[in-house]
């Protein structure tokens, strides 16, 4: 396999061939890495795959990932491009980065995976590890929910419980330490953003010039991915202009809120959104420059608002998880909050299927499974 450019840190300067290890963090400071790489635009194939030029890895195997579709439709007074990422192979788009992440794994030599996640990701690494042939350990909370930690365990991955979040990434770093272990840390992993670009990128084939992204932001490998990828765009000369970068967070957990407006999210819950609970983002200061430099704005949504918009969007056919309403129950208020014109057309990634939390649905909607 063919791995282009260099680990590189932004803080302290450190800088490594891609191909010569793997850092999931700056192992000088402790900060955040990025990649670096000469990129041509030349789409070929389908997927994820189909913009290898693009990217510092290349997926030799696939699940399906990527091309989902981008339906649209008028709502509001929007014209909203609903991105299907509920519809990629484990059900979310965690799978756009997982794919190069296991690929680097693999072709670096390790044969054995874990990760902490409270679902989403631990599906997509157990299926990615599986197809590597690699044996994968998911650490988990108790309280995820059910359906994910028994599709974890069907994908052949093994499951190890602790107590709380904070447990999990404990438990995590000491199995990573072990030899020949690769930790795939996807909250820190700039692997998650790079494949996330893809979403940027299929869009734009499919004829998106709209003038804004709304998008929800727990570690915010997603809102960064869909960011750089318009950047990279731009850069090809083959935008103008970058949409505006519309955060949505849930008042429960709110740092980028606090990093933008310096000050405290009004009270509430918002605890129906587990996948943007992520009280410490690595890259904060990078989501706040992303929102600043689009002229964008960040809006807060609570339980009341995801369970009107999760209504909705199942009215409308799209089957998600109570985390990917956020954003279309952020629209509204964007409006409210002039971040959002109405007759603009604005890009909102569907982000996880309602498969997996069929219990949590059925709660919240009155409904007996």
């Amino acid at each position: 396999m063919s791995l282009k450019g260099f680990w590189t840190c932004r803080s302290c300067g450190f800088r490594a061939p891609l191909s010569q290890g793997y850092y999931w963090r700056c192992p000088r400071c402790g900060s955040p890495l990025h990649i670096e790489f000469e990129r041509s635009w030349a789409p070929r194939g389908r997927g994820v795959a189909r913009y290898s030029s693009m990217l510092p890895v290349e997926p030799l195997r696939s699940l399906g990932e990527g091309s989902t579709p981008a339906v649209a439709r008028s709502v509001g007074g929007l014209k909203a491009w609903f991105k299907l990422e509920y519809l990629n192979p484990t059900g979310s788009f965690k799978d756009r980065g997982t794919s190069l992440a296991i690929a680097l794994g693999h072709s670096l030599g390790f044969r054995r995976v874990v990760e902490d996640t409270s679902g989403n990701t631990g599906i997509s690494v157990a299926a990615y590890s599986s197809l590597y042939g690699m044996e994968a350990t998911i650490v988990m909370p108790a309280y995820a929910p059910v359906g994910k930690k028994m599709l974890v365990r069907a994908l052949g991955a093994r499951v190890l419980e602790t107590p709380t979040r904070g447990d999990a990434a404990e438990k995590v770093l000491e199995l990573a330490s072990r030899k020949g272990v690769f930790y795939v840390a996807h909250t820190w992993n700039p692997l998650y953003i790079e494949g996330a670009k893809t979403v940027a990128f299929e869009v734009y084939e499919d004829g998106f010039r709209g003038g804004a992204i709304v998008a929800p932001v727990g570690s915010g490998g997603l809102f960064l991915g869909i960011y750089r990828g318009f950047l990279e765009l731009r850069e090809l000369g083959l935008i103008d202009e970058i949409p505006r970068m519309i955060a949505v967070q849930g008042v429960s957990v709110a740092p980028l809120y606090r990093e933008l407006y310096g000050e405290e999210p009004p009270k509430g819950d918002s605890t129906l959104a587990d996948g943007i609970m992520v009280p410490r983002p690595p890259r904060l200061k990078e989501l706040a420059d992303a929102v600043r430099r689009t002229k964008g704005c960040l809006v807060l949504v609570d339980n009341s608002d995801i369970v009107k918009a999760l209504k909705e969007l199942l009215q409308m056919g799209f089957v998600v998880e109570p985390t990917s309403a956020a954003p279309y129950a952020a629209i509204s208020k964007a409006v409210e909050e002039k971040c959002l014109e109405k007759g603009e057309e604005v890009l909102i990634p569907l982000t996880g299927s309602g498969l997996k939390t069929l219990d949590t649905i059925s709660k919240h909607l009155g409904q007996r499974l």
